[in-house]
């Protein structure tokens, strides 16, 4: 294959719902199957929750089952228990860094910022999940937008669950803008009759997002409450 041709890599974004599935029952196992079925480089997962008492290290299977580095970022800590987003990724990642996003009196939010070399290309990602307030969204929005530092010779990716029920919310206009997004997104809520696009990925420059894709079998609308959203972007 000549080199001379664009390298393509796969981005995802996937809220497990603590992998308790629509019929009410926890399976990893299943959760993995679909983790696995995106065929994804780059991976941001939400509601991933883990045991602390000895329990199933859930993000350390997915790693090991899934064959991927894996980055914690919890966000509520329990006396058993830590619970959050992650990103799994191919190439290991660098620069890492989690974000605080929290708004007082309000369930603790955060973001995953990292760093990845693809070929020539860097790709800075930040894979989130806000809150559910307008008022949170807004705050966090405009937080994660000023940490982005664009660089001419990167690639920003930003993905999530971005909980923003209307299509013209105050949170997802000031993310369009800076994106130059007007494209409807695929719906992802609920899996079984998906009418929201609660999860979002977005690009820049957007000019290397060549297709977003929900991901809508059998198996998706049956492990999670969400969809999985993918990109396929062009280095």
């Amino acid at each position: 294959m000549s080199s001379d041709l664009p390298q393509r890599i796969q981005v995802a974004s996937y809220n497990i719902h603590r992998c308790i599935g629509n019929d009410g029952r926890f399976d990893a196992e299943r959760t993995i199957e679909a983790i696995s079925q995106l065929e994804a480089d780059i991976i941001a997962l939400q509601e991933l929750e883990t045991s602390d008492d000895g329990g199933l290290d859930l993000l350390a299977h997915f790693r090991d089952e899934i064959g991927m580095f894996a980055v914690a970022g919890p966000t509520v800590y329990r006396h058993d228990s830590h619970y959050g987003n992650a990103l799994l990724c191919r190439q290991e990642p660098k620069d890492i860094r989690l974000l605080d996003i929290s708004v007082p009196h309000r369930e603790p939010r955060g973001a995953i910022s990292c760093r990845l070399a693809c070929g020539k290309r860097t790709i800075s990602v930040i894979a989130t999940h806000f809150g559910l307030l307008p008022s949170e969204r807004r705050y966090q929005a405009e937080l994660l937008l000023s940490s982005m530092e664009h660089k001419e010779e990167e690639i920003s990716i930003l993905m999530g669950d971005i909980n923003e029920w209307f299509m013209w919310g105050r949170p997802l206009r000031r993310l369009q803008r800076h994106f130059n997004t007007t494209d409807s997104p695929p719906r992802t809520f609920p899996a079984r009759f998906p009418l929201f696009a609660l999860d979002r990925i977005w690009v820049e420059p957007g000019t290397h997002l060549e297709q977003l894709s929900v991901v809508d079998t059998s198996l998706t609308r049956q492990a999670s409450d969400h969809l999985p959203l993918t990109a396929l972007l062009r280095l």
